[in-house]
């Protein structure tokens, strides 16, 4: 059970004890939207990040969430990808793959991975395609306000520095309002090339989740949650603001550790 639930600015906050705690509730939640969105739709299009993240899921493969979720209805992507062979330890396919894939029985041509064997232009481009196909026959809705994809669910972490998918504080791709799919070449974080979902298709999905665990991204939790320094130059993760759909963050006690006037009490 959550140790505080609030909605604060049009996002909810979810506060664990420990990643346990976080990753049972995450799970259940995933799976409900996976039932909503099947029995709305036929099919559950959720996109994912990579670290941690994939850990925090990886109760979707156990009982009782194997036999009950419909993962024959699930079509499967990346917010963002480290733009390296599909078998290399920065592949965040591969860490799905083990963590989570392998062990569920989701329909391989379900899951839409990017082409590794180009640049990261044309992996970003080609990406896309795919994307965009999948919208013309609505295997991913579109957003009724604008062109953009509107997956089902978007799964993100944040880093320490407040960047979201491959989406990192005071770069150009920030302000991409066209592309649906980009490219950087230059991540601070190493590998430095990957493909990224821009703001606008992130912002345009009809559930982000947020997960965000251990002491060392408190400042960043503390900076977007509290929106601490309005002035300053946004962070990644302040950007993200579905236009109509579910925000939610999922948070363990450690990240919102230094959150404004949190008080941990079920």
């Amino acid at each position: 059970m959550a140790l505080c639930g609030a909605k604060k600015d049009g996002r909810e906050l979810k506060i664990y004890e420990n990643t346990d705690e976080l990753s049972t509730d995450l799970a259940d939640y995933i799976a409900e939207l996976s039932e909503n969105s099947v029995k709305e739709r036929g099919v559950f299009a959720i996109a994912l990040s990579g670290g941690s993240l994939i850990s925090l899921i990886c109760k979707l493969c156990e009982a009782p969430y194997n036999k009950t979720v419909d993962w024959a209805k699930w079509y499967i992507f990346w917010a963002d990808e480290r733009v390296v062979a599909k078998s290399h330890a920065d592949s965040n396919y591969k860490l799905a793959k083990d963590g989570i894939l392998s062990k569920v029985p989701v329909i391989p041509s379900h899951v839409h991975s990017i082409n590794d064997t180009v640049s990261a232009e044309k992996a970003a481009e080609d990406y896309e395609f795919v994307i965009r196909q999948l919208v013309r026959t609505r295997v991913i809705n579109v957003s009724d306000i604008c062109d953009c994809p509107k997956f089902d669910l978007i799964l993100l972490g944040m880093g320490p520095d407040g960047h979201v998918a491959s989406l990192f504080p005071g770069h150009s791709v920030l302000d991409e309002k066209e592309l649906w799919v980009t490219f950087i070449t230059d991540s601070p974080k190493p590998p430095p090339e990957r493909i990224t979902f821009t703001l606008p298709v992130i912002n345009s999905a009809s559930n982000v989740a947020v997960v965000v665990t251990g002491g060392s991204k408190a400042d960043a939790v503390h900076l977007v949650v509290d929106d601490v320094e309005p002035d300053h130059p946004s962070l990644p993760a302040k950007l993200v603001q579905p236009t109509k759909g579910n925000l939610v963050w999922f948070l363990d006690k450690a990240a919102a550790s230094k959150l404004d006037g949190t008080k941990f009490s079920e």
